[in-house]
């Protein structure tokens, strides 16, 4: 791990702690790829950065976004609780990788308690591509990490102009500079030239304790027409801790998947129900088999206003956190 440390103008410190990803890539024209370099990248920005706040730079991973584990997550929550704690830190920036952003976010969100912002940002174009979006995301995240305004909204993740809660944003294109979105909700604030602006008053996730040695097996699975229980018995051969089911339209099933479902529910183990659209919210409302109706009545956890992998790392928490499984329908309602 590697810290850099910049002068600067404000008497309040923002660290940034690198964790890899695209900003952090360089795209070699020769193999006609993006990949992790030699260098840090970030650390040219170091100057720029100076201008807004003084800055400390901390090099805690140099991973791409797939890379990302629960038990990274969690390491990067203790290094950001560290500086939280400093009297002289007014917030943390975490630039990451953008396939596993929302759900490390989210992580955060859920497990650092502080007034104190933590804004996760990234970029799509690697840092010597033309129209790089790296430095400009930086900058923005720094000056709203600074910003007094921000605290008291936990995680929020800052790309494109726009300021996002951590529960609700997503990656919604593969490569558009403006692939973070919040379905249903919209971004919470923006940032311009001159100004941080918020439109919505603080607000937050509830956070938990969770013993980080203790990491729940806890996999997503999607439901599509025809699926078999044939493809879904593999459930049954390894220890889980928990499963989330991507379920149609308002949380239903194919017929052949309740039998797994009921198994699962007689053993205990959690079964959270989302839905694969990314708008609406999932209902005991169908009472046909599979149907929303017949998995409230066996035991299924509906979630609303979380998609698949942040009801994953929701459900991951909460059972890192020690929570019963029939606590969990409370910490869904939300």
């Amino acid at each position: 791990m590697t810290t850099v440390e910049t002068a600067g103008n404000s008497v309040n410190r923002i660290v940034v702690v690198n964790t890899g990803g695209t900003i952090a890539m360089e795209r070699d024209e020769g193999k006609d790829a993006v990949s992790v370099g030699e260098d840090q990248p970030i650390h040219r920005l170091a100057t720029l950065l100076s201008q807004y706040a003084k800055s400390e730079m901390v090099d805690l991973f140099q991973v791409p976004s797939p890379h990302m584990t629960p038990e990274m997550m969690a390491k990067l929550a203790g290094e950001i609780r560290v500086h939280l704690a400093r009297e002289d830190v007014a917030g943390v920036v975490v630039t990451h990788g953008t396939d596993t952003l929302e759900e490390t976010a989210y992580y955060l969100d859920l497990t650092i308690d502080s007034d104190k912002p933590v804004v996760v940002t990234g970029a799509m174009r690697s840092s010597n591509e033309v129209g790089a979006d790296g430095p400009v995301n930086l900058v923005e995240s720094v000056r709203v990490a600074i910003d007094p305004r921000s605290r008291g909204r936990g995680t929020l993740v800052v790309f494109n102009d726009e300021i996002h809660a951590a529960r609700f944003v997503t990656k919604t294109h593969t490569s558009n500079v403006s692939t973070f979105q919040s379905p249903s909700y919209g971004p919470i604030g923006f940032v311009t030239s001159k100004a941080v602006s918020y439109h919505q008053p603080p607000s937050r996730s509830t956070v938990f304790t969770v013993d980080e040695q203790f990491v729940p097996q806890i996999p997503l699975v999607k439901m599509v027409a025809g699926q078999e229980a044939a493809w879904l018995n593999w459930l049954f051969d390894v220890a889980i801790d928990g499963l989330v089911v991507e379920a149609f339209g308002a949380g239903n099933v194919p017929p052949a998947v309740v039998p797994i479902i009921e198994a699962l529910c007689a053993r205990k183990t959690p079964v959270v129900v989302v839905s694969r659209c990314y708008n609406g919210y999932v209902q005991d409302v169908y009472g046909y088999v599979g149907g929303g109706k017949q998995l409230r009545e066996l035991g299924c956890i509906f979630s609303n206003g979380l998609n698949g992998q942040k009801a994953r790392i929701r459900l991951l928490v909460l059972t890192g956190a020690g929570l019963r499984k029939d606590e969990l329908q409370a910490h869904f309602d939300f």
